[in-house]
């Protein structure tokens, strides 16, 4: 038994050192210094028509600002209509929809009166923007949230790419915005970086950014695959349908966007549950996608993501297997142990006490934000396994 606990050790650290720390150096030795030259529409060629999908639930705090950053975008006249469907909200968002979109022929507004969840409204978005516009190469969806603000040329910047007709998915450049000392927002804003240059260099690499971040992303019309009612992360099914096609997926630093970093961890906690609940539906769907796992694609999937999705069970296997080999009188596992136990126990109490006299260390906030995002991934599991039932969800605080 001692061989068998000292291996599982082994496997579960290996495990995480490999998706926080050996994936992404590996993807930045392999990837190439120099930019390729990028595909584009040249003043000859008819740009690609957008079909803009916005599914919108109470957002009246956010709603007028994300019309104007969408109805300011640069993009050719007459080759860009706006869907937009509200999902029976009950504040002042849709009122504020309408008196924004005023007598524009490109906004086609639906507001639905019952609440299905975005997956639903998204369905019914797609459906009525490819019987106005069929699906082909030559016809592209934009899907975006309504808290998540578009640089003028963002549109632009995304559409160039599918001049290559591999490219199936392009995600844009997600930027924080909001940062503050208090909460964990400088430790989400840390993340979103490092996920925005591994999803960069999967794509550089292999073609295969392995899901967009589903705030502002662009899809060929053709590869729209209706999403399952009861999904929770819409973007990773659609990209991975869209593999499934074989077709690539990248990511374009190029293209910004904006979203508002949260602060607060239980909110955090909140969002990261639901998002892993509808991770474990996707693993469930697409796991044959990790074969063969030396393709670009299987190696990305495995690396990025599955074993990261496996991570609270990694950790928890650490702490009983040092636990066991502790027991036994292994000095070496002993430390080990007392060293997990303080991460647990000591990490949050001191960071929360420190915040209690408005001190902030980056680094304690840091491990208690991978702790507790670990532990969102845990109930994530416990949520999928008692079956998720609908797509539709509360959205978080708007800041």
């Amino acid at each position: 038994m001692t061989l068998f606990w000292t291996i599982l050790f082994y496997i579960s650290t290996g495990a995480l050192f490999h998706t926080y720390a050996f994936y992404p150096l590996l993807l930045w030795a392999l990837s190439p210094r120099k930019k390729a030259p990028r595909p584009a529409f040249g003043q000859e060629d008819a740009w690609p028509a957008v079909s803009v999908l916005l599914s919108v639930y109470n957002e009246e705090a956010v709603i007028a600002k994300k019309l104007r950053s969408l109805f300011e975008s640069e993009y050719p006249a007459g080759q860009i209509h706006f869907f937009i469907g509200s999902d029976a909200s009950s504040d002042q968002t849709e009122q504020i929809i309408l008196s924004a979109s005023g007598e524009r022929g490109d906004v086609h507004f639906f507001p639905f009166p019952q609440r299905r969840g975005k997956p639903a409204v998204l369905n019914d978005l797609a459906e009525r923007a490819l019987h106005r516009t069929p699906a082909s190469k030559g016809h592209l969806l934009l899907i975006t949230d309504a808290n998540v603000f578009l640089e003028p040329n963002t549109i632009r910047l995304l559409a160039r790419h599918f001049k290559d007709a591999r490219i199936g998915l392009v995600d844009a450049h997600m930027i924080n915005t909001g940062q503050a000392k208090e909460g964990i927002s400088r430790s989400e804003t840390q993340y979103i970086k490092a996920e925005s240059l591994l999803k960069f260099r999967e794509g550089q690499l292999w073609g295969a950014m392995i899901g967009p971040f589903g705030g502002c992303y662009m899809l060929r019309s053709d590869l729209f695959t209706p999403i399952p009612p009861h999904f929770l992360v819409d973007d990773f099914y659609l990209a991975m349908r869209a593999f499934e096609k074989g077709t690539h997926a990248i990511n374009d630093l190029e293209a910004l966007c904006y979203e508002a970093v949260s602060h607060e961890i239980k909110e955090e906690f909140r969002r990261k549950s639901r998002i892993a609940a509808g991770n474990y539906q996707n693993l469930s769907l697409f796991g044959h996608l990790v074969w063969p796992p030396w393709s670009g694609l299987g190696f990305s999937f495995l690396s990025h993501k599955i074993l990261r999705w496996l991570g609270p069970f990694f950790l928890l296997l650490m702490l009983f297997s040092s636990l066991f080999l502790a027991l036994e009188g292994n000095i070496f596992f002993t430390i080990v142990l007392i060293i997990q136990l303080a991460l647990w126990g000591l990490v949050p109490l001191i960071d929360q006490l420190l915040l209690k006299w408005g001190l902030h260390g980056f680094w304690l906030r840091s491990i208690r934000y991978f702790l507790a995002m670990n532990i969102a991934l845990f109930a994530g599991f416990i949520r999928y396994v008692r079956g998720v039932k609908s797509g539709a969800w509360e959205p978080p605080k708007r800041v």
